[in-house]
């Protein structure tokens, strides 16, 4: 059982909510490992190693490490609020701009991108100049 944490589910929301401060201060971390998306079939036990569940009215998907994943993880670092307005659609654009497709996971405390392991070091790359200001 997951344990509550002090502002979750009561209206104050803990992190960072500026746009202009998360965007300057997200110091994007790309992660060493490869990830895979999988769905677990009912009544599968789940992978030490997953990174996160996401259960749907389909299934339960899987993101976890596998040395034959497709997908790197970065972390945006800075503990951005839960109801912070624009981060995902920031860097949404900047990835689309640089034609990498994107899937966020955001944490309580930090924002999880999941984009092409061939395209890791390009997207890490559309973010620090995101966070620096040369994306529009």
């Amino acid at each position: 059982m997951a344990r509550r944490l002090a502002g979750a589910g009561s209206g104050a929301l803990s992190g960072e909510r500026d746009l202009t401060a998360l965007l300057r201060t997200m110091a994007p971390q790309l992660h060493p490992a490869r990830y895979s998306f999988s769905v677990a079939a009912s009544g599968d036990s789940f992978p030490d190693n997953a990174f996160a569940l996401i259960r749907e009215a389909e299934g339960t998907t899987v993101i976890a490490e596998a040395p034959d994943g497709e997908w790197a993880r970065i972390t945006l670092t800075v503990h951005s609020s839960l109801d912070a307005i624009g981060l995902t659609a920031a860097v949404a654009h900047a990835l689309t701009e640089t034609g990498i497709s994107a899937n966020v996971v955001a944490g309580f405390y930090h924002d999880h991108i999941f984009v092409p392991w061939a395209r890791r070091h390009e997207a890490v790359a559309a973010l620090e100049r995101l966070g620096q200001g040369e994306v529009s």
